[in-house]
């Protein structure tokens, strides 16, 4: 785990998706421990259906007394993901990327973005997101990754930290659970299997 300066990265602002104002980051675990999943893109195909698998945490979340908040690196695609209810929690803008680029979520260039596009965990994903109905789109920014940061009530320390290195890549939600101190008693989708002709249950 990367050594975050929680001091530094809360001062970043964010804009509430509800009210459209510019909060700290850090007003956002100060009254409780908060899990913070910052999707690549709100149209991504793959992101939605990462929303609404850590989302069915959000029960056992709320009973421990842990907040769960969904961050988009802009508002392209803000509405549908809100509309389709796809995350289970607040969602905030991080306009300026700040969070991303100090929580060292990577940037893809044109020419790397195609290759961890098309990689087998993304495939995977999207033949899941696909079964359950989930679409996307390709509208925003293609290039951001995202990840997911655990604090501890009032910033105290980092629970978990977690960057993803493909954009297929995720957090099992038993992962979540444990770093908060929660009984995860939700059943995780279940992975296709693929191949490079088809995706099976």
């Amino acid at each position: 785990m990367a050594n975050i300066d929680l001091s530094k990265v809360g001062k970043n602002l964010l804009k509430s998706s509800d009210s459209g104002e510019s909060v700290e980051l850090q007003s956002l675990w100060q009254e409780k421990p908060l899990v913070l999943f910052f999707l690549r893109r709100f149209g991504c195909q793959v992101c939605r259906w990462m929303a609404s698998e850590v989302s069915k945490l959000e029960p056992d979340l709320r009973a421990g007394g842990v907040a769960l908040v969904g961050i988009g690196p802009e508002e392209t695609g803000l509405e549908a993901f809100r509309d389709g209810g796809f995350f289970k929690g607040p969602l905030y803008v991080d306009e300026k990327k700040k969070s991303y680029k100090d929580l060292g979520f990577k940037r893809y260039s044109a020419v790397s973005v195609l290759p961890a596009a098309l990689g087998k965990k993304v495939r995977d994903v999207a033949a899941k997101a696909s079964a359950q109905g989930i679409q996307g789109n390709f509208t925003g920014d293609l290039l951001q990754s995202g990840g997911i940061l655990i604090v501890a009530k009032g910033g105290e320390k980092v629970l978990l930290h977690f960057i993803q290195d493909s954009p297929g890549d995720y957090l099992p939600l038993e992962d979540i659970a444990t770093a908060v101190g929660v009984s995860g008693n939700t059943q995780a989708g279940q992975m296709p299997v693929c191949n490079d002709d088809v995706c099976t249950l």
